[in-house]
């Protein structure tokens, strides 16, 4: 009896310990880091300003860059093996190259200041949530790292010996340049560096990161390079940022110009650890400084890496998961990590932040938020937030209303207070309208409605919307408005013009929802029968010809579409479903053609126009299990727990987003229209624990029940709370107002 009271107790205690496990154990940082997944290991504060990424694109060991421009959009990836340091400002699944600067380095031995020469392979390899180590396999130097919003946390053990710390400012992603840098000194070293030329774009736009790095031990020497030489204790100019020239009293080392760093130099008797902080601003470096000292001082390595870990803890743990297999909650956990990332912190920890364009120092009392990756994002990735993050949600539409403010425009792909203009669309409004619609509400709608009304209709220098003359008067782009992308940029518009019109229909503006409704559908114009696909049209109404639709996969330019096909992207048009059944002659030529995207290969995981694809079999009665049927195959494929474990670019947490919203059985399929398509989830509960300012219910339970017997066509019951649901659709507001949400499986 004894003994069996002793199992049961263990076996409740085991129990205990496993419910109460800590999601970010289940993280594996390195999933993405392959396969031009375009994310980096290193350490991260939720949705943090700085980031220490290992830096090991820049050498002559590694993958032959020139090859390939799309693996100079990350400092880090996987099979590389040559490292030059570690960079401490970077991007998160992204598709273009930009930051990836401020990068430290330790050596030992002499000091050498060309990173092809210092530059090493490593081993014993570890990342974890809030922390990265390695050794540095010329030096033998252990390297560990963590942070906080605005800090790099970095620790370095030397063998005995001569040792330095070197800071290389000529470094990074693109091809800008510009620096400052100035020992302060022994323990101190702070400056400038020019960035700004997002995808190479406007590299006349550039401006200012500025930086403060202190040091655990006083250096025995310090200075600063400027290639070719190297300057020891010799004063000289400060250049300011605006070109304004004064000379500093009491500095000893400082350098202007390209190809920069400074240095600290040791020599330990014996092995010794020297602790690295790097403050960043985008404001000032007396802002850097002072974000140091608030987020760091009086605060061990360890004890940051505790506090960062608990953070992200908090933000997990809004989704608890149950059943699955352990690797399918590290893909889980790790797709919800991604996706808090990015959009991250601009402003500094006094609320501080530079103003759009003319970047004068303004101030938030909230938190503003930057890396608005629209295109990618509106489509999954911020009604994920609005779920599950809605104050964080609300904090960025907010963001978005200060764009508009300081700017005069809704942004479209915003990176630290400059306006990229990358990729098509006018993608904002979307993102604003289905946040509204799915109860976030405390912000100024009227504004943001202008906002979305003066990018749809301003005719002269909008520069969201290129080619509006030619939309409003044909209702479509023409090969001729645009050399690529017409009939894409053509179904953008409309996408945004239908969110427009529910956001008019929900503050009773009747006539603005009956125009831009009717407008929202105009893509029915550029759809061919002949080959049941949307085609381009010329000028003069004329179709393009010669025309073969599967121009364009692969990210090969083509006049039709951006980044894809027609396959990949008739169907992205999930707020007119009806319409396009209609024009295909039915349900079943619909049904036909869209499982002949499947079938035929032409479904792209990779790219955003057809993600939501899987989801529109729901849209025919008696097909839903197709549904379930792709998007079980595509998960299995496409997110695995490796490097190469997500299907391409993250994109800012969008495709992390499509993995965690698949995982748990639902999925925004129609942006700016608040209901979720339902597909059989990969767990057996899936717990969201609601927010009450937004959401008036706790908790809500998503629990699989039965089993699909191996049946490729999976059927199952739905019911909320208690109450069957005759549709494979669920409206946002039912979800969030029930209880529990039960998938019986058939």
């Amino acid at each position: 009896m004894k003994t069996s009271l002793k199992i049961l107790i263990c076996c409740l205690i085991t129990s205990a310990v496993w419910t109460q496990q800590k999601p970010s154990v289940l993280v594996n940082p390195f999933i993405g880091s392959s396969n031009f997944g375009t994310t980096n290991p290193g350490p991260i504060a939720v949705r943090g300003m700085a980031n220490v990424a290992p830096f090991n694109v820049a050498g002559p060991k590694n993958l032959p860059l020139e090859k390939d421009s799309r693996w100079l959009s990350t400092p880090y990836v996987h099979e590389n093996t040559f490292l030059t340091g570690f960079s401490h400002i970077n991007l998160s699944g992204v598709g273009c190259p930009e930051l990836g600067v401020i990068i430290a380095m330790p050596t030992t031995g002499e000091l050498v200041t060309d990173h092809l020469l210092y530059g090493t392979t490593y081993s014993n390899e570890k990342a974890s949530v809030g922390y990265y180590s390695n050794v540095l396999d010329d030096y033998g130097i252990q390297v560990e790292a963590t942070a906080t919003t605005r800090t790099g946390v970095s620790k370095y053990s030397f063998p005995a010996g001569k040792a330095n710390i070197l800071l290389n400012l000529g470094l990074g992603l693109t091809n800008e340049q510009g620096a400052q840098v100035k020992v302060v000194s022994p323990t101190e070293i702070e400056g400038i560096r020019t960035i700004g030329s997002f995808c190479y774009y406007k590299p006349e736009e550039s401006y200012p990161v500025y930086f403060v790095a202190q040091f655990s031990e006083p250096a025995e020497t310090f200075g600063a390079w400027k290639k070719p030489r190297k300057y020891d204790g010799v004063e000289a100019q400060w250049m300011g940022y605006n070109g304004k020239t004064r000379i500093k009293e009491g500095f000893r080392k400082e350098v202007v110009g390209d190809s920069i760093g400074a240095y600290m130099s040791y020599h330990f008797d014996k092995p010794s650890v020297v602790e690295m902080k790097v403050g960043i601003s985008y404001v000032s470096i007396e802002n850097a400084r002072e974000n140091l000292e608030k987020e760091t001082s009086g605060k061990s390595f360890d004890e940051i890496v505790d506090v960062t870990r608990q953070e992200w803890d908090n933000y997990l743990s809004k989704i608890e998961v149950e059943g699955g297999s352990q690797e399918q909650k590290t893909i889980f956990y790790t797709a919800l990590y991604h996706t808090l990332i990015h959009p991250s912190t601009l402003n500094d920890a006094n609320g501080e932040y530079p103003k759009m364009r003319t970047r004068e120092t303004l101030r938030t009392d909230g938190t503003r938020y930057t890396a608005f990756s629209f295109w990618d994002t509106y489509r999954n990735y911020h009604q994920l937030m609005s779920l599950v993050y809605p104050k964080q949600q609300s904090d960025m539409i907010k963001s978005m209303l200060q764009i508009y403010d300081e700017s005069g425009w809704l942004p479209k792909w915003e990176l630290n207070a400059t306006e990229t203009t990358t990729m098509v669309g006018d993608p904002a409004g979307i993102v604003i309208a289905d946040s509204y619609l799915r109860g976030i509400q405390d912000f100024d709608v009227e504004k943001a409605y202008r906002g979305m009304v003066k990018s749809a209709e301003q005719l002269e220098n909008n520069p969201l919307r290129p080619g509006i003359n030619d939309y409003l008067n044909k209702g479509y782009l023409t090969t001729k408005t645009t050399n690529s992308g017409s009939v894409s940029v053509t179904q953008e518009y409309n996408i945004t013009d239908f969110a427009i019109a529910q956001l008019a229909k929900e503050l009773d503006k009747k006539q603005d929802y009956k125009r831009f409704s009717k407008r929202s559908v105009s893509y029915r114009k550029l759809f061919d029968k002949e080959f049941n696909l949307l085609r381009p049209k010329n000028d003069d109404g004329s179709w393009l010809t010669p025309y073969n639709p599967e121009t364009g996969a692969n990210f090969i330019k083509n006049p039709g579409f951006i980044e894809g096909n027609a396959w990949q992207y008739t169907f992205m048009v999930a707020h007119d479903v009806k319409g396009l059944m209609k024009l295909m002659g039915g349900q079943k030529p619909f049904l036909g053609r869209l499982q002949d995207v499947f079938d035929n290969q032409q479904f792209d995981m990779t790219n955003e126009p057809d993600i939501a694809y899987p989801y529109l079999f729901n849209y025919v009665k008696g097909e839903e299990w197709r549904t379930s049927k792709t998007v079980s195959a595509l998960l299995k494929k496409h997110f695995k727990n490796s490097p190469d474990g997500l299907p391409g670019n993250d994109d800012t947490g969008t495709m992390s987003a499509w993995a965690v919203f698949s995982m748990m059985g639902i999925y925004p399929v129609s942006p700016a229209e608040p209901y979720y398509a339902l597909t059989t989830p990969t767990f057996d509960k899936v717990t969201i624990w609601l927010d009450q300012e937004y959401q008036k219910n706790q908790k809500l339970e998503i629990i699989k029940s039965g089993s699909a017997g191996g049946n490729d066509k999976v059927d199952f019951q739905v019911i909320l709370d208690g109450k069957k649901i005759g549709s494979p659709f669920i409206s946002h507001q039912e979800l969030i107002k029930g209880k529990q949400l039960q998938f019986k499986m058939e």
